[in-house]
Formats: C-alpha cells, structure tokens, sequence
C-alpha cells in the first residue's frame, strides 16, 4: 500500500503562541499541557532529523525508556554471568543477607531537618513524681521523646492581612490607628518570598505563569510579572556572592566545565541590534550564532562551587573569565572535561583530563553490533571504576588513591591499551566503522583519559558537571528560553548558589534568606557569607539578627 506524502506545514513562533492560546481558551489547561509538550517533542525532534550526526541507532536511544548505561544493563548481564577470568560469588542466603530495596520504607523524624519541632510534656506528671502505677517509684525522662510527624499542605507563598483598627474622634475628627506588629514594615514582599520564588523558578524549574496559576488557585495571587522584579531585584542585592562564588572557585584544584544549547531571545538572530544587543555579541555572532549555557564545578578541599554562564561563550572561554581570578602563587589546576576543543582556555595552562565516561560511552553505543569487543572493553573499565569507588570508601588522600590507581587499575589499562591498538595495528576492526571510530577516540586521547595514573586528585570523569548542567536543562525544558541577556544573568546567579548550597548539603532557602537579609554585611564581607560557613557568620552577629537590611 502506497502511503501519500505528508504535507509540511510552516508555521513561526507566533503563530504557534495563538493556537496553543486558543486551545488554552477553548479546551482547557489540561489539552493545552499536553499540545504544548507535544509541539516541543515534535521540534527537538525535527532539530535532530536535520543534524547530520544524527543516526537512527541514536533517535531509538533518545525515545526508549532503557536510560542506563551500567555494564550489567548494556551487556544484558545477570548475576550467573560473571566476567571472564573472575570466580563467581557463592548464593547467598535470602534469608540472611537479603538487602531492603532502597527508595521503600518509611522517613523517620530525623528525615526532617527543616521540620518545626514542638516539644509536648506529659499532661499529668513531671520527672521526679511518685510512680502512679505502683505509688512507690519516681518517674524519670526516659532518652529519646515519642514522636509523630504530622505534614500540612499550604500555598509555596502564604499572606497574611493585618486589619489595623482605627478609631475616630467623633469631636475634633482626630483618626487614631492602631501600630502594625514589631517587624511589619511597609515591604509587601519579604526575603523569604524572593528565595521561595527564585528556588521555584532556578532551583526547581517551576515557571512565572504555573507559580501564578498555583498561588492564583490558592487564593494568593501572584503575578508573573511581579514575580520577576522580586528575583530580578533579588539578584542585584545577592550579586557580591555571586561574584564571590567566582573567585573561590578559580583558586580550586579541580575544575570540571561543559556547556550545552540554551535559548536567549535578545540573543537570537533576527533580535540583532536590539537594546541588549552588544558590541561583543556583534564581534561573536560573525562565526557564532549559537547560545549556551556553560557549567563549571570547583572543587578545592572537599567543598565544591558551581557556576553558571549564559550566552555567546563556549565552557573553554568562561572557565579562562573564572581563571583570571586565580592566585598566581598556585600552580595550574587540573581541568576535566571531555575532548571538545570548546571546553579547553585559550591562553592559560591547565593539566588537562578527559572524560573517561565519555570514552566508555562511545562503546555503549555499538554494542549491538559489536558484543564482544564492546563486553571485552566495558568489563575492563568496570574494575577501573570499581577501584575507584573503593578508594572514596576508604577515604584515600590524594596521593593514597594514585598510588592505589597505579597498583591496581594501572595493569588493567595497560592491557587494554595494547588491545585497542592491536585491533587497529592488526586490523582486526574497520578503522571508518562505528567501533573503529570508539576505538581510535580512546587511542587519541589516551593521556588525557589516564590523567588519574598520573597526578593526584584528576577524576575519572565529568559527571559531577553533567549532574550540575542538568539545572540548566530543566529550566530550558520547563521555561523553554530566557528573554533577555539581564534574565540569562538573574539565571545564573541565582542558580549557581542554589547548586552549590545542594552540592554543600545547606538548605539553599535559608541559605538565600539569609543573604537578602544581610545584604549590607554581604556586601561588605561578602566572603563571610559562603554556604559552607554562612551560619557561623550568623551566629557571630546578635544571636542571628540580620546585619544591614535590604
């Protein structure tokens, strides 16, 4: 049966906003959700089709629902399937060492850090009267209280109307009103609605328009446009931590960096000389039409930073911005990244290591075609990262792990290297098929991809920025685009101390509360105002109280 042409129909962005404002009108938010993502699947997709690269092998990887890419999920191994060479494990006893499935059970109180705790005495004794059981004993606190945890739902912003009293003299006309309560100022809007509001938008992903519908449902009403000028407020005063945040992270020992597609509408070709539009975005956009947004992590002893960067430059030119800053006693930091010659600084030195995930994904992809190279090189890279899991465990300074590294991982990739290039050497395997070329990339850059054999500290991989890129992703999937370069800004401040506060284990609401209440000490000291020691820095002041209002 001959199937007919389908008719390709044109359509621009405006004219896409009317109909899903129609059906918005028409059929109800419900149709107009699913149209939406619908529209959005369908141009990601049609952006793929008309990218060369793209092959049909990876259009059925982005629509399946098997995302994993552990060996024991790629090779289609189970437990009776031990690697070669490896003696398997003997059954163990269900009964005994049968471990809870992680994710089920129930959260105990201590899972509630941010929890208001509410002591309750006992209605009828105290610690220290008769026993009324058996007259002849006193009762004694016994050590941990018997709890329960009890949640409530509420709107993300609640109000509260204070009805002041007036009262009038009914001679002189003299109005007499009562004070609003001590700390009610004339601000509608305090520092924790500007933190809600940005850890909504920049830390969860929840757009202006869905926050208002929620909060206009609730009965507090808040519209999208105030909402911008709260964060875009928010953001100036919070700025000196920002700018903070970029220096500790330059004086780090490792810096991971990677970008990936973001939309700017100011930034966007047929918006050129526009109002935002600037003399270097003019320069750039003559080899460069695309946007982006870079992720860097810094990581220097044990604490890390994230940082985020939105327009023009690649992740290579924003980290060489960030290293400008760097101490010129310290010696060159360790980069990782993965092979992209974007993500490397133009002008300063760093010791460069490559994304050995990276490397490992290009078999991933072939293994279907190639099942037993693919298995050979895979299980080989599973003890790399086996070993390296071992080393966190038993907390392994620096040059510990190397040492560690070089004893055990150093024979094994040693072995796959001869391998590799015995295939090629051999030709054993097609230099120009889809396993020559995962070979050969592993070949080029071998170095960079043992960086981890030879200087302490180099990670295995780049998945700590993948992890952190992936704010901007969801904001990009929810939010579809920012506006304006100014919006880009608000983003990236906003969600670079987020990250960090998630990546520091601090409540990243408290955390920008705190900030917007301090703004005059922030803009002092601002390197007091961390989210690693932000608390020590409260504690110091009067028993917490905010040094220097917005």
């Amino acid at each position: 049966m001959r199937r007919e042409a389908i008719e390709r129909v044109e359509l621009d962005m405006n004219e896409v906003e009317a109909l899903l404002a129609r059906v918005r009108q028409e059929w109800g938010e419900r149709d107009y959700d699913k149209l939406r993502k619908l529209l959005d699947a369908y141009v990601y997709l049609t952006d793929l089709v008309a990218d060369e690269r793209t092959t049909i092998a990876r259009l059925r990887e982005l629509l399946g629902t098997n995302t994993s890419e552990k060996t024991a999920k790629v090779l289609g191994r189970t437990d009776d399937k031990a690697p070669e060479g490896k003696k398997k494990s003997p059954p163990a006893d269900p009964r005994r060492d049968k471990k809870p499935a992680k994710g089920h059970g129930r959260n105990g109180a201590d899972a509630y850090p941010g929890a208001q705790r509410v002591g309750v005495p006992h209605g009828s004794l105290s610690p220290g009267d008769s026993c009324p059981e058996c007259q002849r004993g006193k009762v004694y606190r016994q050590g941990q209280p018997g709890v329960i945890v009890r949640l409530q739902g509420r709107a993300p912003l609640t109000a509260t109307v204070y009805e002041l009293e007036k009262l009038r003299c009914h001679l002189c006309g003299e109005m007499f009103t009562a004070r609003a309560p001590e700390g009610i100022g004339d601000q509608k809007y305090d520092a924790s609605s500007a933190a809600m509001i940005a850890l909504l938008k920049y830390g969860t992903g929840l757009p202006f328009h869905r926050l208002e519908g929620l909060q206009g449902s609730l009965g507090i009403p808040l519209p999208a446009s105030t909402q911008w000028e709260i964060v875009q407020e928010a953001a100036a005063t919070i700025e000196p931590a920002y700018r903070e945040l970029i220096r500790q992270a330059a004086q780090g020992e490792v810096l991971h960096n990677d970008d990936t597609a973001m939309k700017v509408l100011e930034l966007m070709p047929g918006a050129r000389d526009g109002p935002g539009f600037t003399v270097e975005d003019s320069e750039m956009s003559a080899d460069r039409t695309g946007v982006f947004t870079s992720g860097i992590v810094a990581t220097r002893e044990g604490r890390q930073v994230a940082l985020f960067f939105t327009g023009r430059r690649h992740a290579g030119e924003n980290l060489q911005v960030v290293l400008s800053q760097r101490a010129s006693e310290l010696g060159p930091p360790i980069q990782m990244c993965d092979a992209l010659s974007r993500n490397l600084p133009a002008e300063l030195e760093v010791i460069l290591a490559n994304c050995l995930a990276h490397g490992r994904r290009q078999f991933v992809k072939v293994v279907e075609s190639f099942p037993e190279e693919c298995r050979h090189v895979l299980e080989q890279l599973a003890v790399v990262y086996k070993n390296d899991a071992t080393a966190k465990e038993r907390r392994l300074s620096p040059d510990e792990r190397l040492r560690f590294h070089q004893a055990e991982s150093g024979p094994m990739m040693d072995e796959l290297h001869g391998w590799l290039d015995e295939q090629i050497q051999d030709k054993k395997v097609e230099p120009n098929s889809s396993l020559g070329k995962a070979i050969r990339y592993m070949l080029r850059h071998w170095d960079p991809l043992t960086r981890f054999l030879r200087v302490p500290g180099a990670p295995l991989d780049n998945n700590v920025c993948e992890r952190a890129l992936k704010k901007a992703i969801l904001h990009r999937k929810n939010a579809l685009f920012f506006k304006t370069k100014n919006g880009a800004r608000v983003g990236d401040t906003f969600m670079s101390l987020i990250h960090t506060c998630q990546l520091s284990a601090v409540n990243p609401f408290d955390y920008l509360t705190a900030l917007l209440d301090n703004a005059k000490a922030l803009a002092e000291r601002p390197s007091d105002w961390m989210p690693w020691h932000y608390r020590d820095t409260l504690a110091r002041t009067d028993a917490g109280s905010p040094v220097g209002g917005r």
